[in-house]
């Protein structure tokens, strides 16, 4: 078990709504489903560095699956579709990372980028450590962690840029539209250079 992990665990169990989100997953079918991101960071840092945590202010539930056999935009739609019928409240967002390579360009610009061989490579370029995260519920409701730099980041309240597929530019862009220091006041932010 990775340094902590129990800590992330426990913040997870002590939300009803993020539990229940992570039920929704693995009960949706999607193949090798996981939620991550902002959610994740919403809930750890809403708890420890904010006025608590409130699902009405999550912008989106990122759900991240991997599916080599379904890579158009409209799978993602359909799976967006069957998280939305099971539960239709959060804002969900699901992607197919086996499919990141199709649109990555064409949306963020640079050069075309390789396909992806697994949820945990794809978490690993997420443009911050601390969203560089997913959690899932195995059938036993146990919470699994996907975590390639670790939490000291997301559970210490770090906002520092991940430079593995992110630039400098677009980082300071995400700086600026998230304003993390302001929506928690203890968050420590490492200014992207």
């Amino acid at each position: 078990m990775m340094n902590g992990e129990h800590e992330l665990r426990e913040l997870v169990a002590g939300s009803g709504w993020l539990t229940r989100a992570l039920t929704v997953v693995r009960d949706s079918g999607l193949p090798d489903a996981w939620i991550g991101a902002g959610a994740l960071r919403d809930l750890v840092w809403g708890e420890r560095y904010g006025d608590g945590f409130d699902p009405a202010t999550v912008r989106d539930v990122d759900v991240v699956f991997f599916d080599p056999t379904a890579l158009s935009r409209e799978d993602d739609l359909r799976a967006t579709a069957r998280l939305t019928a099971a539960w239709p409240e959060p804002p969900w967002q699901a992607r197919n990372q086996a499919a990141v390579h199709t649109w990555y360009a064409a949306k963020f610009g640079g050069d075309p980028i390789a396909p992806y061989r697994s949820v945990a490579e794809a978490v690993a370029t997420w443009p911050e450590y601390a969203t560089a995260v997913a959690v899932r519920l195995d059938q036993a409701d146990r919470l699994a962690v996907c975590a390639p730099y670790g939490l000291t980041d997301l559970l210490g309240g770090v906002w520092r840029h991940n430079p593995a597929r992110v630039d400098v530019a677009r980082s300071r862009q995400r700086l600026a539209r998230h304003r993390p220091a302001r929506r928690w006041p203890g968050v420590t932010v490492i200014e992207p250079g």
